[in-house]
């Protein structure tokens, strides 16, 4: 499916994924929709309609989803876990039913998931064979997979994007990183011995664009480099390059009594996973070392 030829729908088009991969479809000569709960604004703004009545979504050729509640956004108490969950898994069990009642769907559906599916695996390498792990991401990401079924089972390409930590300046994990570290006062999490599995938003763009246009690929493709890196590894990166001092630990106790829950499955679990299938594919990675990584993308602040 080349690029230029799509017509595509997106959900969650107005994150920080979602509005870059949008930009790189418009710029390829791709026609990008947007999925929205509300009332359409225009007619690149499209809703979900009650089950039977999506016949405009066989115009489509592709759909990319990836809305959810920011993970990362407040403490985990149980609503909040609870919205974390239900945003993800409902919306693509209603999305995947509603593709499959089609009778012309579209050719592929590409949903985000996470590398938080394999849990804390310690050492163990990990590629989209590895068996997913414990805990609520594992589990929400397990069933956020799980609910794309009804598409899957009707013959549309199913492709589950498990995106590891995406490096942007303006958003995500290293946004929130950047300040502190600025001012000489970051630090490693816990011990520094987890593995984190990260890519760069430039990348994670080009990877969702040559699942898109690779009809090869489909199930679960973990969307990380192939280089990850130890959280203390990571801290000193981040240290050398902008030239500040990283000598202030966040001690793991301090971080379960800050964050709770938290802490344990997005701070200190530890991930080592590899991009098996994206490279098997013939998938080249832009930014594969982290300090280049790193320089990259703040010199798009």
């Amino acid at each position: 499916m080349k690029m230029e030829k799509m017509k595509v729908l997106i959900s969650g088009a107005s994150g920080l994924i979602g509005s870059s991969l949008a930009r790189s479809l418009t710029a390829g000569g791709a026609t990008v929709h947007k999925l929205v709960r509300r009332q359409p604004a225009s007619d690149l703004e499209v809703a979900l309609p009650p089950l039977g009545q999506g016949q405009r979504f066989e115009e489509f050729t592709a759909v990319v989803h990836l809305s959810g509640a920011n993970v990362g956004a407040h403490r985990w108490t149980p609503a909040y876990q609870r919205e974390i969950a239900e945003s993800r898994i409902q919306p693509t069990r209603e999305l995947a039913h509603l593709l499959a009642s089609l009778k012309h769907p579209p050719q592929a559906f590409l949903c985000a998931s996470a590398i938080g599916i394999y849990g804390n695996r310690g050492d163990e390498l990990l590629t989209e064979d590895a068996a997913p792990g414990t805990g609520f991401l594992a589990e929400t990401c397990t069933a956020w997979e799980a609910a794309a079924q009804p598409a899957r089972g009707t013959g549309i390409r199913t492709a589950h994007l498990r995106f590891g930590v995406v490096l942007a300046s303006d958003g995500g994990a290293l946004a929130k990183m950047l300040p502190i570290f600025r001012l000489g006062l970051g630090g490693k999490l816990g011990s520094g011995r987890q593995w984190m599995s990260w890519v760069t938003l430039e990348d994670v763009v080009r990877a969702v664009l040559f699942v898109l246009e690779n009809e090869a690929l489909s199930g679960p493709i973990n969307v990380v480099t192939p280089e990850p890196v130890t959280n203390a590894e990571f801290t000193r990166s981040l240290a050398r390059t902008l030239h500040r001092p990283a000598l202030l630990p966040a001690p793991a106790f301090a971080l379960r009594l800050a964050l709770g829950r938290m802490a344990d499955e997005a701070l200190l679990a530890s991930a080592r996973v590899l991009p098996q299938k994206l490279q098997q594919t013939g998938f080249r990675f832009e930014h594969p070392q982290l300090e280049d990584a790193l320089s990259a993308t703040l010199k798009k602040e």
